[in-house]
């Protein structure tokens, strides 16, 4: 694992929700950094979005602090009082100014951030910062996370690039409820960050979903510690858009109770917007979910999920391909239902959609429906 140099990490226990789990993490850049932040698009935003698009106005950014459990979402003016109070203590601790910490939180919506018996603790985190502790900070933002999802690059220049992030469930596009930090030692304008990063969303976290659900508290993070300089811009970009890409995937992965990631793309259709909505459709579909988890090649399904957004389509037209192996053609299947109920059964799953309209394409990561999410989605607050 190559970490970006200049950066540190720490992460403790401070009991948020249950007493001895890793619930608050610190990432400091030990330089003068530049930032940029993409936020939910959930008109209900968490304290920590509504101070994080303010701070990211300052033209240094110095650290990123984050807990789990609680959400600091849905508090009104305290839950803005309790954010603030958190960011200033820490930051004094830091000797830096509270413009310069962003602030993320992940976890129940509606209760107030226990900042009493997180601030007695900060200094334990200040004084246990280290390069090495990149992993115990993935592990205190998980929730219903089953595994801390990180993901490393390192250019041709040799620029790291380090991605970590959260999520599993209440994932949808246009971000998700997730939140993920991408670090990198890059010498970068802050104006080329932004660019970057919310071009690497859009072709990322804002391609997936679980169950259809936009969070409150949805943020990614872009901090660069301007340790090396660029030398080859496409190469670093790229870099940058697949570590997003990967973070993106594994989110998938890790569904609430999912079993199978399921890649759908739809091509042939006019216009980027309508295969859009098409593959967001079907994508979001419980009936075409639950279908996939139980490998029933119940294909009406889909059918019915691109049916309903009032989009001409002539169904009849509509081919449909289960991992590149001809599906549905002239509204027949093309082989037995043996053939794809067995590869309805292996974990990695792609559908085709082809609409032959026109030359649009559009492709989008979900994951099966399982009554393990519910399960989770039912006692998540126990």
């Amino acid at each position: 694992m190559h970490i970006p140099e200049g950066f540190l990490f720490s992460a403790i226990a401070c009991g948020i929700r249950k007493r001895d789990k890793l619930d608050l993490g610190l990432i400091l850049c030990q330089n003068k950094g530049v930032a940029s932040g993409v936020f939910t698009r959930n008109s209900v935003k968490a304290a920590p979005v509504i101070i994080g698009k303010k701070h990211l106005r300052s033209s240094v950014t110095r650290a990123i602090l984050v807990n789990s459990g609680v959400a600091n979402a849905c508090t009104g003016e305290d839950g803005l009082h309790r954010a603030l109070k958190l960011i200033e203590e820490t930051a004094k601790l830091l000797k830096i100014s509270p413009e310069e910490l962003l602030p993320a939180s992940t976890g129940v919506i509606g209760e107030p951030l226990p900042v009493e018996t997180i601030i007695p603790k900060l200094p334990i985190l200040i004084e246990t910062l280290s390069t090495n502790n990149y992993s115990l900070f993935a592990q205190a933002i998980m929730t219903t996370d089953t595994f801390p999802k990180i993901v490393s690059k390192t250019t041709k220049d040799g620029i790291a690039l380090l991605g970590i992030a959260k999520g599993a469930g209440m994932i949808a596009p246009n971000m998700a409820t997730m939140l993920a930090f991408i670090l990198t030692d890059a010498s970068i304008q802050k104006e080329d960050l932004r660019s970057l990063l919310v071009r690497g969303v859009e072709n990322s976290f804002n391609r997936i979903t679980v169950d259809g659900e936009t969070s409150t508290n949805d943020t990614v993070y872009a901090l660069a510690s301007g340790k090396k300089q660029v030398d080859d811009w496409d190469d670093f970009a790229d870099s940058f858009q697949r570590t997003l890409r990967e973070l993106a995937y594994l989110i998938v992965k890790d569904g609430e109770g999912a079993s199978k990631v399921i890649r759908i793309v739809v091509k042939g259709a006019k216009t980027k917007e309508e295969a859009k909505i098409l593959a967001r459709a079907v994508a979001e579909s419980p009936l075409v979910k639950t279908a996939f988890y139980g490998e029933d090649p119940n294909w009406g399904r889909i059918f019915a999920s691109l049916g309903k957004t009032g989009i001409a389509l002539d169904p009849s037209e509509v081919e449909l391909y289960l991992n590149k192996v001809p599906w549905i053609q002239n509204l027949k299947p093309q082989g037995a239902e043996k053939t794809f109920k067995e590869e309805l059964a292996k974990s990695e799953i792609e559908l085709l959609i082809n609409l032959k309209k026109g030359k649009q394409s559009y492709e989008i990561f979900t994951c099966d429906l399982t009554e393990e999410y519910i399960r989770i989605n039912a006692s998540y607050r126990s």
